[in-house]
């Protein structure tokens, strides 16, 4: 489902989902920047069916139309959505492009995903944009994803509803499915930890609220959450 703001704003943000997810799962983060007067355009893509490089292709033409209404782009991202907004940067920039913020997205990959990614259960449901989520990564893959030379806010979580994967998977401060220090990618602009977990933080209002800053600022508006996490691995 695409949904999109009614009123033409002279600002607008593209909201990208995460695996195994919908659009339907950005709707309240959508509902804030569209009470702030942003358009908004919340985009469903085939997370599990296609590569982040075909996914970027994919949402191209659709974010392209749109940002013709608009005079600066944002985009807002959940998990692997994040990856697919650095494929689409990478390869179709927006002409009008402006702040990115992303929630909980594996910049560094998932020591879950190399735990799983050979194993055919894991192949078929997460299929070939899951098999992207290593932590070592090939050239191409490298190149898809580009240098972040955009304004950058990233949001990490550290609550996990996945005990098993936090314990002997994930190691460090972690949501579950990716570490905080994971989160991490050389170029961004501001990165903060959050109390929340990595399914419920399109949810909560104080990530809800940061992300909102972060568009309207450059920056995070709340000092006391300010990561001290390890630099991004490389």
């Amino acid at each position: 489902m695409i949904a999109e703001s009614e009123t033409i704003a002279p600002e607008g943000v593209v909201l990208l989902h995460g695996t195994v997810r919908r659009a339907a799962s950005m709707g309240r983060i959508e509902q804030a920047f569209r009470a702030a007067g942003y358009a908004t355009l919340n985009l469903d893509y085939p997370a599990r069916q296609a590569s982040l490089g075909v996914i970027a292709g994919m949402l191209s033409p659709e974010i392209e139309t749109f940002t013709t209404r608009i005079s600066r782009l944002h985009v807002v991202t959940h998990s692997m959505g994040g990856l697919v907004a650095r494929a689409l940067i990478t390869r179709h920039r927006p002409r009008n492009l402006g702040r990115v913020v992303m929630l909980a997205p594996p910049n560094g990959g998932s020591e879950v995903a190399d735990a799983l990614h050979r194993l055919r259960p894991y192949r078929r449901f997460f299929g070939p944009s899951g098999a992207q989520l290593v932590t070592r990564r090939s050239e191409g893959l490298a190149r898809l994803l580009g240098t972040v030379d955009y304004p950058l806010g990233i949001i990490a979580a550290d609550r996990s509803l996945y005990p098993l994967e936090s314990l002997f998977l994930l190691p460090g401060p972690n949501d579950g499915r990716v570490t905080v220090a994971r989160t991490r990618v050389p170029g961004m602009s501001g990165h903060i930890t959050l109390h929340t977990t990595h399914p419920m933080m399109m949810w909560n209002r104080r990530v809800i609220r940061e992300a909102l800053h972060f568009v309207r600022e450059g920056r995070f508006g709340d000092p006391a959450a300010i990561s001290r996490a390890e630099p991004a691995p490389r």
